[in-house]
């Protein structure tokens, strides 16, 4: 998420980095059969605090953003008929803010994990100048300058609503980062990805990042063995949930304020261990 126009930017001018049909990593082999965490949101109401908190602000977080981030607003985010609502919406609230929204963080929530899979069952907004995300950041950072994008991003899902259902898996690391036009990113096109729900996955080992839509591979980055500059996805990282609004990269081609609100709807979150196969 913190990836901006670049990203969107490869699409025009292409990338080594983007990969092509990936292939999932030969051995070792693992299973991720026990559901370590999760949340069904079988409830109704705000969501639920002992598995959520909140990032809160309108600061553009550092993509020039226009949205507001708020806390506990059912207007933002709420659980109802068996899903949960990240909703943005076209209003003031806070000064130097258009637009306000929700990034639901499951940091200190025993929503933390290191390796394992990762699955959300989500259907994504559309409308020029959305930016909904689905994605993890680490819970520490212990490397390099103690910050991103030396401690790691992983992009389970991203998508922008002036390039319709077209979806993206990016990771970023010190050597692999879209300032430098390096980051490791698989793209695809998913024709129904803001009128259908669709399963967005994301396997975590040792050796291999591999995202997954509906149980198909779109995107591998394979651990190089070199160090924290190129992997630094060893210690836990958390999930985060969220709908921005503009941006360096959702903004790119304006946003259309006539088609807000818009929701993405989240039907599960499941985290699994990773164990090593029999």
């Amino acid at each position: 998420m913190i990836s901006t126009l670049l990203t969107g930017l490869l699409l025009l001018l292409g990338s080594p980095s983007e990969t092509g049909p990936p292939k999932p990593p030969a051995a070792p082999r693992y299973t991720f059969s026990k559901l370590a965490w999760a949340d069904e949101f079988n409830y109704s109401g705000l969501p639920d605090s002992t598995k959520w908190t909140y990032d809160v602000g309108g600061s553009g977080w550092g993509n020039k953003e226009q949205q507001y981030y708020t806390k506990k607003r059912r207007e933002n985010a709420r659980v109802e008929n068996g899903h949960l609502v990240v909703e943005a919406r076209k209003e003031a609230l806070m000064p130097g803010n258009d637009y306000t929204s929700a990034r639901l963080v499951s940091r200190g929530k025993g929503g933390s994990q290191l390796y394992g899979r990762f699955e959300i069952r989500a259907q994504i907004p559309g409308g020029r100048g959305t930016w909904p995300a689905i994605w993890m950041l680490p819970d520490k950072n212990p490397y390099g300058n103690k910050g991103w994008p030396d401690n790691g991003e992983i992009d389970i899902m991203e998508h922008v609503g002036y390039d319709p259902n077209v979806i993206h898996a990016t990771t970023h690391c010190k050597a692999y980062y879209f300032r430098i036009n390096t980051q490791k990113t698989g793209i695809t096109k998913l024709p129904d990805a803001t009128s259908a729900y669709h399963v967005y996955a994301m396997e975590w080992t040792p050796e291999a990042i591999t995202a997954y839509i509906d149980g198909e591979i779109y995107f591998a980055h394979r651990n190089e063995g070199t160090g924290w500059e190129t992997w630094p996805w060893d210690q836990p990282f958390h999930l985060l949930l969220n709908v921005a609004v503009g941006g360096e990269w959702g903004g790119l081609k304006g946003v259309d304020e006539a088609a807000f609100p818009q929701q993405m709807l989240v039907d599960y979150v499941r985290f699994y261990e990773m164990k090593k196969a029999s």
